[in-house]
């Protein structure tokens, strides 16, 4: 009853539909369409009373169908069920609400992605370490960074868009897996509901779940990719490394130890990626030794989807909010990126450009003066010997151009190809990220107005019923 709660709103527009079918396909006499129209009408404007929910009934479906009997009477009310079965209403109620669920799931990852993308406008020009193996690499700039995780979730909005479209065709009409002998219209009852086709084969419409396994994989991508930035935000929050300062809502203090400020928010996002993926792992389970058709195992997978419904919606929501709320230390970043002798492969290219030398003599070089402890003159002098037997300053290498060679800001900036970390390139990708999430959340919200509209029609339809 609990994941029943879930989908108790969805059974009622469910029950519409197919009332509204059997009435235009003459399986139920006007008198007793009118009279079960009537209370549908009043449980969809009053709300599902806590009677339906109680535990003496077996799910959520029985407990309405009891309701109606007792409003609707015995005669009219016991004809709702014709021509359907549990199973494929069941299987509706669960693709509308994940339908709704993902529409809402969507336009929260764009909302992410505006948010990151304003944080890169404010920061093309942020100077930071970039990091390999978390070590010090080569710098780049915060925007780079921004952007970076920006792509990753424009590709989380592609995988929801995607398996929408797989979760919103209507599988009513399949009865328990082999459909009906009633004159079903499956068309009509897909079109009222804002579904975009029916499910062809009965027998997978009842028995098929891998549109929710594939929903639950997707969530785990998205965990990932939030896991992964709250895990740098966790370790840059720390005094240690002193790169952002979190807002005072996402962080506690120690019960104990009252200087702390511990980022508490992103840890537990952090956490709930388990418990995300556990719940794919676990329907996995669940779904992959059932045989066809329908197995009651799969009552026990709706848990899983539900909690994971919650906390991917709350952990979009607390991340942008968390993210615009944030302050990053440019200077210390700034100060940071030059240090790990980041710019040495500009050095080694820099030789290779002025001086026509293979970049593995080039990088030999600079590597020997980096084992040194400094990249001076003399150190790269010395190396030079050792591999090309004569000085760099003897073939007209300066102190000018080392220091040049060695520019955190002349790294980032030489780096303007597409996709680079150059405040040109990034103001360029700011640019055409924000193209593409406009599109994105053109076709967004094309697809909630087409729900929207047919669940308005199916409402009016049902009014007109009873007038």
């Amino acid at each position: 009853m609990e994941a029943d709660k879930c989908i108790a709103k969805e059974d009622i527009l469910v029950d519409i539909a197919h009332l509204l079918m059997l009435y235009r396909q003459k399986i139920i006499a006007p008198e007793h369409a009118k009279a079960l129209m009537k209370a549908l009408l009043v449980l969809q404007n009053k709300g599902i009373p806590d009677a339906a929910f109680d535990d003496r009934f077996e799910d959520i479906h029985a407990g309405i169908e009891s309701l109606l009997i007792s409003t609707a009477g015995e005669d009219s009310g016991g004809r709702l069920h014709m021509g359907r079965s549990r199973n494929d209403e069941v299987a509706a109620c669960i693709r509308i609400r994940l339908r709704n669920e993902l529409l809402g799931q969507m336009s929260q990852v764009n909302g992410l992605r505006a948010v990151l993308l304003d944080l890169a406008e404010q920061h093309l020009e942020t100077v930071m370490p970039g990091f390999t193996h978390f070590q010090p690499a080569q710098p780049t700039t915060l925007a780079h960074y921004l952007i970076a995780y920006e792509q990753a979730f424009s590709r989380d909005f592609e995988r929801f868009s995607s398996v929408y479209t797989r979760i919103n065709k209507s599988p009513l009409g399949s009865a328990a897996f082999a459909s009906t002998g009633y004159p079903v219209d499956r068309e009509y009852t897909a079109s009222v509901l804002g579904f975009d086709g029916i499910v062809q084969n009965t027998m997978d419409a009842v028995a098929s779940r891998d549109q929710v396994l594939e929903v639950l994989a997707d969530y785990s991508l998205l965990m990932t990719t939030i896991s992964r930035l709250c895990e740098e935000l966790v370790v840059w929050s720390s005094p240690f490394f002193g790169f952002v300062v979190l807002g005072e809502p996402f962080c506690s203090t120690s019960s104990i130890m009252p200087q702390k400020k511990n980022p508490d928010t992103a840890e537990i996002m952090r956490g709930k990626s388990g418990s995300v993926m556990g719940a794919f792992t676990a329907a996995s389970m669940i779904v992959k030794g059932l045989p066809m058709s329908y197995n009651r195992d799969l009552q026990e997978l709706n848990p899983h989807l539900w909690r994971t419904v919650r906390d991917i919606s709350a952990s979009i929501r607390l991340l942008s909010a968390m993210l615009a709320t944030a302050s990053f230390n440019r200077e210390l970043m700034k100060e940071k990126a030059g240090e790990g002798f980041s710019t040495a492969t500009d050095l080694a290219d820099f030789l290779v450009r002025a001086y026509d030398l293979p970049f593995r003599k080039a990088h030999s070089i600079v590597a020997r003066a980096v084992s040194t402890g400094a990249i001076t003159l003399e150190s790269l002098d010395r190396a030079s010997e050792e591999f090309l037997h004569t000085t760099l300053t003897g073939r007209g290498f300066t102190e000018e151009q080392l220091t040049a060679a060695l520019s955190v800001t002349g790294s980032v900036a030489a780096r303007n190809i597409p996709g680079g970390p150059a405040p040109s390139a990034t103001s360029r990708a700011v640019s055409y990220s924000r193209e593409q999430l406009l599109r994105e959340n053109d076709l967004l919200e094309s697809r909630k107005l087409s729900v929207s509209r047919a669940i308005g029609r199916l409402i009016g339809d049902a009014g007109r019923l009873v007038t």
